[in-house]
């Protein structure tokens, strides 16, 4: 169950080929890019605290709504939706474990309106010649954590997130590629049916 739970902690950097050089993306830009984000999808890499390495498709549905499901192997699965997160342990024959999606780093870039320029959310603002990072928390409760956000320009897309816990331990997410889509089946986010599904 740990390692799932570094789901929402940071990863190293391995993104496909990224524009040689550009320039630091404003929290304005960064703000509406993550609010225009609807219905997307990917495949993913997580890199956990301990160095294992897992891979899978990510679904988000903002506000509230992600799943990463775990490529075999790993038959694991998390679900955020209705304000929690649900960690489904393929391993376990017990129910999910649950706990308020408001208490991870996550939830600041799945609130209904994102906004990175709010005081004392962003603790860092930097780029390279190829991406810009932004560390945030939320500012009521930096004791949840932060999450690192990473995005190439030109166009501008969210290419990776570190997360770093309540624990100080942290999980790398790198996506290879969002891709939008029309719309997405509510029950990708229904914990309660997952459960009922796999007889909970």
């Amino acid at each position: 169950m740990k390692r799932l739970y570094l789901i929402f902690m940071p990863i190293l950097f391995m993104a496909a080929a990224v524009p040689a050089s550009a320039e630091k993306l404003s929290l304005g830009a960064l703000s509406s890019y993550l609010n225009a984000l609807t219905a997307t999808q990917a495949d993913f890499t997580q890199i956990n605290d301990d160095g294992t390495i897992s891979t899978g498709r990510i679904f988000i549905n903002r506000p509230g709504r992600i799943r990463f499901e775990y490529s075999p192997p790993n038959a694991s699965l998390v679900i955020a939706g209705s304000g929690e997160v649900a960690v489904f342990d393929a391993k376990s024959n017990a129910a999910a474990e649950r706990f308020p999606l408001a208490s991870t780093p996550l939830a600041i870039i799945l609130k209904p309106t994102v906004n990175l320029a709010e005081a004392r959310m962003v603790t860092g603002h930097t780029s390279d010649a190829s991406t810009t990072t932004v560390t945030a928390q939320d500012p009521d409760h930096p004791e949840y954590g932060n999450i690192q956000l990473v995005f190439t320009d030109n166009p501008v897309e969210l290419r990776q997130w570190i997360v770093t816990d309540a624990s100080d331990q942290t999980t790398t997410v790198i996506l290879g590629g969002l891709t939008a889509v029309q719309s997405m089946s509510p029950r990708l986010f229904d914990i309660e049916a997952e459960e009922k599904r796999r007889g909970y």
